[in-house]
């Protein structure tokens, strides 16, 4: 068994009935330097706000790295509607021995509560079992993320592992979830 390098040959622009899902691009770093810096949206991420569109670039320029080197690839979610960034979603920590990964993502609280980042989800794992051949994704995120936890069950994830005060945000110790499906 082996991962499909193929999958890499060029970027893998997908489709949903509402989003496409395209590379991430420099037009993107305004739309994502103002979900970062949303505090509801990164409530559940352990990460600090993001503060200039310099790092909004950077972050652009990186997950594109990681796609040529194939570690990741990153998407934008485009509404399809208005063409209008929604978010951003990944499958990440590429192990091309293993053939395991993680998927993850983030979405402009505009946008929750409409299944968005379900539909989005649903075609990722479709492309990293389908596509790149892998054995096994994962999903890792705060024990009180319940929309993610949500997602992850309705497309028939288990719960993998339960982490306590795995990690220390906010200044408080966080429990830590992954829930893994398997091909």
């Amino acid at each position: 068994m082996k991962l499909n390098e193929q999958a890499f040959s060029a970027f893998p622009n997908l489709e949903t009935p509402r989003l496409n899902l395209r590379q991430i691009q420099v037009s993107d770093a305004q739309a994502i330097l103002d979900m970062r810096q949303n505090e509801n949206v990164n409530r559940y991420i352990a990460r600090d706000p993001m503060l200039s569109i310099s790092e909004a670039n950077e972050l652009v320029d990186k997950t594109n790295e990681l796609f040529t080197k194939m570690e990741a690839i990153g998407w934008t979610g485009a509404h399809k509607g208005s063409g209008e960034m929604i978010g951003t979603c990944g499958i990440i920590r590429i192990d091309h021995h293993h053939l395991r990964a993680e998927i993850g993502g983030e979405m402009s609280a505009h946008y929750w509560g409409k299944k968005l980042a379900l539909e989005a989800s649903e075609k990722i794992v479709e492309f990293g079992f389908d596509q790149l051949q892998l054995h096994a994704l994962e999903s890792w995120m705060f024990a009180e993320n319940r929309g993610a936890i949500a997602i992850m069950q309705a497309l028939g994830f288990e719960k993998e592992a339960h982490l306590k005060d795995k990690v220390l945000y906010g200044g408080r110790f966080r429990d830590v979830v992954i829930y893994t499906k398997f091909r």
